[in-house]
């Protein structure tokens, strides 16, 4: 019999009503960090050859380590698909020696200039390498070759968010495939002007032209490079890095408890109502559960009784299957009845007796067909052999025994002998 230690779903009593374990988190993580140590030594100590599958981007020391969340339903809100990034505790893009591209809206000047400002900050405008607008990156960077130099170039990438949900097409699966630099999206405009409370709307055309102030943009790449980025998809699972394999295991445990916070909080539609499950994995491990829901529903409606589901399989034989939303099941048995009693008045009363009948009398049409048109090809007008043509043939051979031959005479005859006998 298992423990009842060994349950994952906490439950409070004020505020929200599930909550992560601080004890699960730091034990899944200090159990991931200490088998992901011992299979990298294990692999450094069999073989020195290097593992061309692995990621080239990431740090050689370290691998990096995922939160799996998997939902009850599928998010298909497109403003919460969007690219997104979470704050925390301990960030993941420590080195200062990292590379920035910063990919802006057009004109791609406005922001040139405030990277090149003094007002802006010195030691994160040498990490800033490159500053492209995505017309440029249409232009020049529509070709695989430019796309992979270009990824090789820079570190980390950042993106306004403005135009950062049509770079797949414009990059492709070369900077999107395999997610480590993946752009981060930034917000770099300048904040839209109100009045009494409410947005005034810009004119067409000046969104694009109008940058925020030096300070801002620092404020915003400094925020991003300390956060990790959520790139969620219309599916029941999404996963965020948020830590690497050389790490402590209360570190890791920290940004656990971060971003599954925000991530629920902020794009999940039910909140933790919706959350089935959360894991945490390596690139090459199996996923430790550190949360899991009791119930795989989000609200009573969504159960369909044993006796539902057998009438739903009776009544929508050959029909897309529709949802139940609290349908009594008398009416959907009497539904099914004047289904069926439908139908039977519909198609014809079957008969083996008859059906006999008609086989029988259609072979017999067969029969008669085939004996017709046998006639028919007898009676067509064929040239035969006449008898008045083998007559023919006799006198014409007659003829043949008529024609004068000369034949050797007597004469001649005696003539040969006289010839001999001198």
């Amino acid at each position: 019999m298992a423990p009842t230690s060994t349950a994952l779903t906490t439950k409070v009593e004020s505020g929200t009503p599930y909550q992560l374990s601080n004890e699960q988190t730091l034990k899944a993580s200090t159990a991931l960090l200490k088998h992901m140590k011992d299979t990298e030594k294990e692999a450094s100590a069999t073989t020195d050859k290097k593992n061309l599958l692995e990621d080239a981007d990431e740090d050689e020391d370290a691998s990096p380590i995922w939160l799996t969340l998997t939902t009850k339903k599928h998010i298909v809100d497109q403003k919460r698909l969007k690219p997104a990034k979470i704050a925390l505790p301990n960030s993941l893009n420590t080195a200062a020696n990292k590379t920035i591209c910063l990919i802006t809206a057009d004109p791609q000047r406005t922001y040139k200039d405030i990277v090149a400002s003094p007002a802006f900050p010195s030691a994160l405008a040498a990490r800033i390498t490159k500053v492209v607008g995505v017309s440029k990156i249409r232009s020049k960077h529509g070709q695989y070759e430019a796309q992979r130099k270009l990824k090789a170039e820079h570190d980390i990438f950042l993106a306004d968010d403005r135009i950062v949900t049509g770079l797949p097409k414009v990059l492709g699966k070369t900077m999107y495939k395999g997610g480590s630099k993946r752009p981060i999206p930034i917000s770099i405009a300048a904040p839209t002007p109100e009045t009494d409370g409410k947005r005034i709307k810009r004119a067409k055309g000046e969104d694009s032209q109008d940058a925020a102030s030096p300070q801002a943009i620092a404020r915003e790449i400094e925020k991003a490079l300390a956060g990790t980025v959520v790139h969620l998809s219309p599916s029941a699972s999404t996963s965020v890095k948020i830590g690497y394999s050389n790490w402590e295991a209360a570190q890791l445990a920290e940004n656990v408890e971060a971003v599954a916070n925000a991530l629920i909080e902020k794009h999940v539609p039910q909140k933790w109502r919706g959350v089935k499950a959360l894991h945490i994995k390596g690139e090459r491990t199996a996923a430790l559960p550190i949360w899991l829901a009791d119930e795989l529903w989000v609200t009573e409606a969504d159960v369909i009784t044993e006796e539902q589901e057998n009438v739903l399989k009776v009544a929508n034989v050959g029909k897309k299957r529709k949802a139940i939303e609290s349908v009594p099941v008398e009416d959907v048995a009497v539904e099914s009845k004047k289904s069926k009693a439908k139908k039977q008045k519909l198609l014809p009363e079957s008969n083996d007796d008859k059906l006999d009948q008609e086989i029988a009398a259609r072979k017999e049409k067969l029969k008669k067909q085939k004996a017709q048109a046998a006639m028919d090809v007898e009676m067509v007008d064929v040239p035969k052999a006449s008898k008045k043509s083998n007559k023919q043939k006799a006198e014409a051979a007659m003829d043949v025994d008529m024609v004068d031959v000369p034949k050797a005479s007597k004469k001649s005859k005696k003539v040969k002998a006289k010839a001999v006998v001198v």
